[in-house]
């Protein structure tokens, strides 16, 4: 029986092992992966604003 990467309790249907996580944690990570993707700075924006500096 596979567990849940997220929170360890046993998965049920075959989709959510295929996944990893069940269908709750599945979205509590979606959340958490859309939340840390818009703190990201990119080295783009990095090396935009240093060459904005420099001129």
């Amino acid at each position: 029986m596979k567990l849940c990467e997220r929170c360890n309790r046993p998965l049920r249907s075959q989709k959510s092992m295929d996944a990893g996580m069940g269908p709750v944690c599945k979205k509590k990570q979606e959340k958490e992966d859309a939340e840390f993707e818009k703190i990201q700075i990119k080295i783009d924006e990095v090396l935009e604003n240093e060459s904005n500096e420099a001129v």
